[in-house]
């Protein structure tokens, strides 16, 4: 501000300047204006040789002599001097107009007087006609100018200083609240906003977009706690297990079976090591995503869907896994193993919840951002509302206008999930009431991979309910199918372990349907 006021001040320093030159200037060329015309009439009359004595003179603010070659006064006004020229010899410059000051003194008067010549006469006799005016009304006005100069304009700096200080404090006023609102956020644990200013101008839609930014970070940090808190707890209990196991094992000493301490250590291990491997899958997933172009490279082939399922079905065995094969072989895009991985934790999870059977199924392709066939996702009717730390359906990948795809259908005859659980069970580490046994289920992370995996792939995966009467064909919902794809990171997605039935209880659910559409790809050349 300071620059501001002091880059003010030189530039109304230097208008006053040019405007006490622009007057002076003006101011004298009305003087010699005034003084020529004067002395033009005169030199008029003295060609003529019809000179009065005195010389009329309007007013009593000029001084006129006519002089002769000699110097000699031929003519006076009536208050100019008749024995002294205004003009020495050496000033003169016969035949030539001339502006010249010269003092008062010579002419009586205070102060400069401005002279002007004009030849005159006829030219055996030449002429000059000398005609003065006092500068001193010039001076005075010129002075009058100045020192208003020297008076007003620190008083205009200094005013417009205060005011630019109010205006400046003012609008800067918004800002110092934002800065003030981030050092006590930064200060102080939890969350926190910055103050929006009333006013809808810039600052408002800075502070908007401040607190936006901040919601964002919160949730990425709540996801974040979480996550480390789950992932801490989920290796936590095998280690505890492992470690009581021994100690009993120790404390009985020779009454201890070792062999079977032996396998009860091993399926710890190996559930221990399942879960890191899901949480490092999970690490590099989010890390590809946030990496956009720059995430690492994958193999990316043709990848025929009905050999895929049929390879994963054949590795269970209770309860058996019923393949549909598909009419033709229905080709995708993609990493093969990702794709594997899809299928796999799919059938693991409905193979750990069925009561007596898992089918599978290929169809397709279908065109369109929703296939037309009844296995096809229901339309919405409307936005649906993401809840918090999710992104919005509408910016969930999936299926585009025109494009083909493939729908992959995994079904089981469990007790299926609840409408209101099929959005939380793809959160990470998420288990439904009565699936919190870890040794029935995992450590939910199952259905969060899938979730990355098929939005890697372009695709869309969803929950329904199954008819297990009809020998687990899916049947429309009457409620919209929600679209569970979504962007990575924390709390946005997880994989649940679906619940299972206790022993001996007969299920009464409807079963559950997870249908996952992969972008159809034309059959490749057999080279």
């Amino acid at each position: 501000m300071a620059i501001g006021v002091l880059g003010l001040a030189v530039g109304l320093a230097l208008g006053g300047a040019l405007l006490l030159g622009a007057l002076g200037w003006t101011l004298q060329r009305t003087v010699d204006a005034e003084a020529l015309r004067t002395a033009d009439a005169v030199a008029l009359l003295a060609t003529q040789d019809v000179l009065p004595d005195p010389l009329p003179v309007a007013g009593g603010q000029l001084r006129v002599q006519v002089i002769d070659a000699q110097g000699r006064i031929r003519a006076a006004s009536i208050d100019a001097d008749r024995l002294t020229p205004m003009l020495r010899p050496d000033q003169l410059e016969p035949g030539t107009r001339q502006r010249l000051v010269v003092g008062g003194q010579r002419l009586g008067l205070d102060g400069p007087v401005r002279v002007v010549t004009v030849p005159a006469g006829p030219p055996g006799e030449p002429l000059t006609v000398l005609v003065g005016k006092s500068m001193a009304d010039v001076r005075h006005s010129l002075d009058i100018v100045r020192t208003l100069l020297l008076v007003c304009f620190p008083l205009l700096v200094a005013g417009l200083a205060v005011v630019a200080w109010r205006v400046i404090g003012a609008t800067l006023r918004p800002v110092e609240a934002l800065r003030s609102g981030a050092a006590e956020i930064t200060g102080r644990a939890g969350a926190g906003r910055l103050p929006v200013p009333a006013a809808r101008d810039e600052i408002h839609r800075l502070a908007l977009t401040l607190n936006d930014m901040l919601d964002r970070l919160e949730s990425a940090r709540d996801r974040q706690r979480a996550f480390v808190a789950d992932a801490a707890h989920e290796l936590r209990s095998p280690l505890t297990t492992m470690r009581t196991e021994l100690e009993v094992a120790r404390r009985l000493a020779d009454r201890t079976d070792w062999p079977a301490v032996a396998d009860s250590l091993l399926a710890d291990t190996e559930r221990l090591a399942r879960l890191v491997d899901d949480l490092l899958l999970l690490a590099r997933l989010d890390e590809a995503a946030g990496a956009g172009n720059g995430s690492p490279r994958r193999t990316v082939g043709p990848v025929e869907l009905g050999e895929l399922l049929r390879g994963v079905a054949g590795r269970q065995s209770s309860p058996p896994v019923r393949l549909l094969p598909p009419a033709a072989p229905a080709w995708t895009e993609g990493d093969p193993d990702e794709l594997r991985r899809i299928v796999t934790n799919l059938v693991d999870n409905a193979v750990r919840h069925a009561r007596s059977r898992v089918t599978l199924t290929v169809t397709g392709p279908a065109g369109g951002p929703h296939p037309a066939s009844p296995a096809g996702p229901e339309p919405s009717a409307g936005p649906r509302r993401a809840a918090p730390g999710q992104r919005p359906a509408a910016e969930s990948p999936g299926p585009v206008g025109g494009r083909a795809y493939h729908l992959v259908t995994v079904t089981d005859d469990g007790p299926g999930i609840p409408a209101a659980d099929r959005e939380r069970v793809f959160d990470r580490f998420t288990r439904l009431d009565d699936a919190r046994t870890r040794d029935d289920g995992g450590a939910g992370l199952g259905l969060a991979i899938v979730r990355e995996l098929v939005r890697r792939a372009d695709g869309t995966v969803d929950l329904g309910h199954a008819d297990v009467a009809a020998g687990g064909a899916a049947v429309p919902t009457t409620a919209p199918p929600v679209v569970l794809t979504g962007a990575p990171g924390g709390g946005d997605g997880a994989v649940a372990e679906l619940a299972a039935p206790p022993a001996g209880e007969t299920p009464s659910g409807p079963g559950l349907r997870v249908r996952v559409w992969l972008p159809a790809l034309d059959e490749p050349d057999a080279g």
